[in-house]
């Protein structure tokens, strides 16, 4: 339980530090083709389909390979 939680906030850290120091490799996530914006003009609705699929893809290959 405690190298999860180790390994959690590595990610989470090195997550942290690509957002804050370079910002723009992750900048196409969000933008992908399958990610629903509506945009009127008093509402602004986001729903990334396509972006979270690709996290849960990743996610998915990643626990299969740390579990084994």
């Amino acid at each position: 339980m405690a190298r999860w939680i180790i390994l959690t906030g590595a990610i989470l850290l090195l997550v942290g530090a690509v957002l804050n120091y370079a910002p723009w490799l992750l900048n196409w996530f969000g933008k992908l083709p399958g990610d629903i914006r509506i945009d009127s003009d008093d509402r602004k609705i986001f729903i990334p389909l396509t972006s979270m699929l690709i996290v849960s893809f990743v996610l998915t290959i990643l626990f299969n390979l740390f579990r084994r």
